[in-house]
């Protein structure tokens, strides 16, 4: 066996090394610590220095006259006015606010609104005026939406009282005439109106007009509408206080009847309702892709069959709504039907809606629904070669046409409305017929 020799030598020299390397590492940790003591001192020194000097200075050398200033002290700068701007993607009560305010009065002020509206709701594009005095903000406004702000006043040293009110506007009357060359949404638009104008006018005749089959090339309309502004700037529409739609020759005319609560329903002149116990169809401005028909080349199985039901085609995504009043009897899937939804009315009526792409938020199964609500949204599920919805009418467990089936009126105005229904009718018909200036319209319930 062969052993490594040992070198004495060598081991040594490493001892040697490593005793060198320590002491040097000693000697530049002494200085360091030298030099830390050294500025500790002579910081300490300069600090007595001055002191002694200000205290010399304080009681000796101050003369009895005050020397003239000459730089000018800056005062913090007054934020005293109206502030006002829009709300901003980001921005919170506090952030907005602490620019006025401190935090103890933001919280404050949050707490007030807390039960009217909480101020964590503020929403990007909103309008806000704050106005300050004396430095201290002594009320907060925010534009809830287009009908409603809240103001937040200043109530003794921190305490805020909240309220909601009503935004103020200029209410200017519009007479608007139009002709419908291929749909409403474009005679509106030709006109300059907002598409929002021709929605609320398909909702009046609602129940008297299909939308989807019944327009024709020259068709017009007429409106009494009011126009909100603030600050000379539109900013909504108001009331349609009167509305006519000439459709294939035919006319149909509405008037508002506006009740204590300030809402609005349709009639006729004479006071009958506009409203039927059917909508004329479950969306809007679609056209119609196939009918009612006891023989239909199936478009997925290539054979001949009965389609009781009338297509509408449409965009996916399109809202649907339910015809009538009613209760939920099925919200699901349904195979050919896809997604469909059926609605139990009265008198023995029911209607269902297939192939939809999905369902209002919470819609189920023993929902009541009414009249017009979004139930559901066009798609294309189940037994569908694109996106339509196919709409079913039952009597007593047979279908129905829905565009040929009775539709009955609903109730005409009360006997105790009839006569102030009457007395707006006859204001309406005097700026219908020019008797008065648009410009000398006040809102009915104003005038004395």
């Amino acid at each position: 066996m062969k052993y490594k020799r040992y070198n004495r030598k060598n081991s040594t020299n490493k001892v040697y090394i490593f005793l060198f390397l320590l002491i040097l590492l000693n000697g530049v940790l002494a200085y360091f610590l030298w030099e830390f003591i050294n500025k500790n001192q002579e910081t300490t020194s300069n600090t007595e220095e001055i002191t002694l000097q200000d205290s010399e200075t304080s009681e000796e050398n101050i003369p009895q006259t005050q020397p003239t200033v000459n730089a000018t002290t800056t005062q913090p700068e007054s934020q005293d006015g109206t502030h006002s701007g829009i709300i901003n993607a980001g921005d919170t009560a506090s952030t907005l606010l602490q620019t006025w305010m401190p935090v103890a009065d933001v919280n404050a002020m949050a707490e007030a609104s807390r039960k009217l509206f909480p101020l964590r709701s503020l929403k990007e594009g909103h309008a806000y005026t704050v106005y300050v005095n004396d430095n201290s903000v002594e009320k907060f406004e925010y534009e809830i939406d287009d009908l409603k702000k809240l103001i937040l006043t200043r109530d003794g040293d921190n305490g805020f009282s909240a309220q909601i009110e009503q935004i103020p506007y200029e209410i200017l009357l519009e007479r608007i005439d139009g002709v419908i060359d291929s749909s409403l949404f474009e005679a509106v638009a030709d006109i300059g109106e907002s598409p929002n104008l021709a929605v609320r006018m398909a909702d009046i005749f609602a129940w008297e007009i299909n939308f989807v089959k019944d327009l024709r090339q020259g068709d017009k309309f007429s409106l009494l509408v009011e126009k909100l502004f603030k600050d000379g700037e539109f900013k909504r529409y108001g009331k349609i206080l009167y509305a006519e739609f000439i459709n294939q020759d035919k006319p149909y005319k509405a008037f508002a009847y506006i009740n204590e609560n300030d809402s609005v329903t349709y009639f006729t002149e004479t006071g009958d309702s506009l409203k039927r116990a059917f909508l004329q169809a479950p969306l809007s401005f679609t056209r119609i892709s196939s009918g009612f028909t006891n023989r239909r080349l199936h478009p997925v199985f290539k054979d001949w069959r009965s389609h009781p039901a009338i297509d509408y085609a449409a965009p996916s995504g399109t809202p649907v709504k339910t015809v009538g009043n009613g209760v939920v009897t099925f919200a699901g899937w349904g195979k050919g039907a896809g997604n469909y939804i059926a609605i139990k009315h009265s008198n023995g009526y029911e209607t269902m809606y297939l192939h939809l792409s999905g369902f209002a938020q919470g819609l189920k199964k023993g929902n009541k629904v009414s009249q017009g609500d979004v139930i559901g949204f066009v798609g294309s599920t189940g037994y569908s070669t694109g996106p339509h919805l196919d709409f079913r009418m039952k009597k007593n467990g047979t279908f129905l046409n829905p565009i040929t089936a009775l539709n009955p009126r609903g109730d005409s105005i009360s006997k105790k409305e009839l006569a102030e229904f009457k007395k707006m009718v006859d204001y309406y018909k005097e700026f219908v017929n020019d008797k008065k200036s648009l410009t000398e319209y006040v809102p009915y319930k104003e005038k004395s």
